[in-house]
């Protein structure tokens, strides 16, 4: 944006040493601020501040506010995915999903992503860029607007990896809790990973009280090395390990997700393995029915298998669910609405 400085994606604190900076009082940054995080599109719309002050921030700043491309709507349970343009033409995806207890938002953190897993449409064209603090904040703000439903949870584990984002995954979660924007608490917030340990390590340094979401999908490495190349350098002990102190440090319990493909990672063998990495961990174990992408060739277990799968873990003593399956109507994996997009482009 020639230079243009990307206020949104600045702290309050931020904003008010820029202002002192330009010799503005620095209670106008409160006003800004609020502002950014209503969803105003640019500065003339923030009456209250004068016309000076307008101009000098709209030649000096730019707000990024993504357009919406496509919307979908679930005619089965009403779950929405959007895709967004950011301000590059780079596009990516958001899903509000509806509960009892409220509405959940699960958003992205990169343009593609570059973990290369073998069941994941988002991974296909590998990593584009990250996305900024405010890009991130963006879809949760702007769900929120579009759809005229107010967002209580966020689920960061739409299209990339977080903790390969992590400096602007640790802003926005500033942003998204601070009490002049969306306030929203860290213990609304789950923040998912396939697992980079170090990064594990300065969430639970950092004593981060958002939820820890693992992307397991296997409790052995030949397994999971197989699904996940990210695997080849960290182990699955090493994980193990990581998510162990993150528990300690944070007193958060970590939950484990865990898609079931087809004589892949579904065997006894791989339920009582996996209920043996999980004993007495505190843990939470999610079961998925793989969302089966047409590009890649794994399938998901029947039924009949992961019922056998969920029962095998339960009698192990391990807290396991089977989470319900959202959208199918509308292609809800992460990453297909945004590869449709790109192939059309083509």
């Amino acid at each position: 944006m020639d230079n243009k400085i990307d206020i949104k994606s600045m702290s309050l604190s931020e904003v008010e040493e820029y202002f002192v900076s330009i010799g503005e009082k620095s209670f106008r940054s409160k006003q800004v601020f609020s502002w950014l995080h209503r969803g105003v599109r640019s500065f003339s719309e923030m009456t209250d501040i004068s016309e000076k002050l307008r101009k000098a921030l709209d030649e000096n700043c730019y707000i990024n506010a993504p357009v919406l491309l496509k919307k979908q709507v679930s005619q089965i349970d009403g779950t929405t995915k959007m895709l967004w343009q950011m301000i590059d033409g780079s596009a990516v995806e958001s899903v509000l999903m509806k509960y009892e207890h409220g509405n959940t938002v699960c958003i992205s953190t990169q343009v593609g992503c570059a973990m290369g897993c073998a069941f994941c449409a988002s991974a296909i064209g590998g990593l584009v860029r990250n996305l900024t603090s405010g890009e991130i904040l963006d879809q949760v703000l702007f769900t929120q607007l579009e759809l005229g439903q107010k967002i209580s949870n966020i689920v960061i584990m739409g299209i990339g990896e977080p903790l390969d984002n992590f400096d602007n995954l640790l802003r926005f979660l500033e942003l998204v809790n601070h009490p002049l924007g969306m306030n929203i608490g860290a213990r609304r917030i789950s923040i998912s990973t396939c697992g980079i340990v170090e990064n594990i390590d300065k969430l639970a340094d950092n004593k981060i009280q958002s939820t820890l979401t693992v992307s397991l999908h296997a409790p052995d490495d030949v397994t999971r090395t197989k699904l996940m190349p990210v695997n080849r350098t960290i182990g699955v002990d090493r994980l193990f390990e990581a998510c162990g102190n993150f528990f300690r440090k944070t007193g958060r319990r970590v939950s484990y997700e865990y898609a079931l493909i087809d004589e892949v990672n579904d065997t006894p063998y791989h339920a009582q393995l996996l209920s043996e990495r999980l004993r007495n961990t505190g843990s939470h174990l999610n079961l998925i029915p793989l969302s089966e992408v047409p590009e890649r060739p794994l399938r998901g277990s029947p039924p009949e298998t992961i019922k056998s799968f969920a029962k095998m873990i339960q009698n192990n003593g391990i807290n396991c669910t089977v989470r319900r399956s959202l959208g199918k109507d509308i292609t809800a994996s992460c990453g297909q609405l945004r590869g449709k997009h790109l192939s059309q482009l083509k």
